[in-house]
């Protein structure tokens, strides 16, 4: 951070357009300041020689030498905090869930040329991402910032004016992530067992990352991970992730749960929005409900995990530790939404204790 509080961020990419772009883009959020681009990895180890920035955004695809190898490079020497700027293909969306797990924080896809909400959303994203990135634990703890929400989840579901429907022998888990949580949700996912109950997730991630990543998931956990697909019944044994770009609603009809697709606003910055999954099954689960709220930056999830505890369903937050950002369940714990403040290794035990 230089000395007027601003997050320093490197823009490394071959595409001048895209390099411009970023640069629009970031240098016109008050938080951020753009120290330099570069068209390569040794270009940008040169300026990384003479200024340390905060935020590096890192292309995957680049000659002389890719995102991953340059990544690997990074996290070994001198770790920063990476953000991956990755096309919307399946080869970009395996090569950024790769870039993941060699420690990048977060994943924004290429900004491109679209209609004007597009490119408001598109900011916001890209921004946000980068701030969170900011605040992630690495080596080294740096400052989080507070993002003030954009909308509430009334854009896209209104409050329940009623209790939920009566309990049933089935219990739905409902789970809300953002920075660090994919690593989290494999972590949790992977201590469950075959027949655990049915979970529906989100995190918060870009279209077509999240088939890729639930896909990564299914080859590693015992229970079945898909993206969720509309109308998906959510049975025993399953877990449902949101698919990016589109908010996922929890909803009933008799026993049957299931879940719904649909377009919106951003709902507090995000689509899919944790607050909004939360409202829905707070409204259609009520008590035969757990909601999980992890690693993430900002508030999205906090107003929908407090209004599944009232309306019954037993709540459990990540702690400050184990979150490579302690911004989403810190704000939870703060409005009164959570029963339960548990270490990452600790929420699949809970969880289940819960749905006995």
């Amino acid at each position: 951070m230089n000395a007027s509080g601003k997050i320093k961020v490197l823009i490394v990419d071959d595409s001048a357009v895209v390099r411009n772009t970023l640069s629009e883009i970031i240098s016109a959020d008050p938080r951020l300041e753009v120290m330099g681009t570069a068209s390569d990895p040794f270009i940008a180890a040169d300026r990384i020689a003479r200024q340390v920035p905060d935020v590096i955004t890192l292309d995957l695809e680049m000659p002389r030498m890719d995102g991953l190898t340059f990544l690997e490079k990074i996290m070994s020497q001198h770790p920063i905090p990476v953000v991956m700027c990755s096309s919307l293909t399946e080869k970009g969306s395996l090569s950024a869930l790769k870039a993941m797990e060699l420690g990048a924080v977060e994943i924004i896809a290429k900004p491109r040329i679209g209609t004007r909400t597009f490119l408001e959303e598109a900011r916001v994203r890209i921004c946000d991402t980068i701030c969170a990135a900011a605040g992630a634990r690495l080596n080294r703890i740096t400052p989080m910032r507070k993002v003030e929400p954009k909308l509430s989840a009334d854009a896209v579901l209104a409050k329940p004016t009623s209790h939920a429907m009566m309990r049933t022998t089935d219990k739905v888990v409902a789970v809300g992530a953002s920075t660090g949580g994919t690593e989290a949700l494999r972590v949790f996912l992977e201590m469950l067992p075959a027949d655990s109950p049915g979970i529906v997730i989100v995190q918060h991630m870009p279209e077509n990352f999240t088939r890729a990543f639930a896909e990564r998931l299914n080859t590693i956990c015992q229970v079945t991970v898909k993206e969720a697909e509309n109308d998906d019944t959510v049975v025993r044994g399953r877990a449902l992730i949101a698919p990016g770009n589109r908010h996922t609603l929890l909803k009933r009809s008799g026993a049957r749960y299931y879940v719904e697709i649909k377009d919106g606003p951003l709902v507090s910055r995000h689509r899919p929005s944790v607050d909004v999954l939360f409202r829905s099954t707070a409204r259609y689960a009520g008590a035969n409900a757990v909601g999980v709220i992890m690693t993430g930056m900002g508030d999205d999830g906090a107003q929908g995990l407090l209004e599944m505890k009232q309306a019954g369903a037993f709540t459990i937050a990540q702690d400050e530790a184990s979150c490579v950002v302690f911004g989403m369940p810190k704000e939870a714990i703060k409005k009164g939404g959570v029963d339960k403040v548990a270490p990452l290794q600790g929420i699949a035990g809970l969880v289940l204790r819960q749905c006995i």
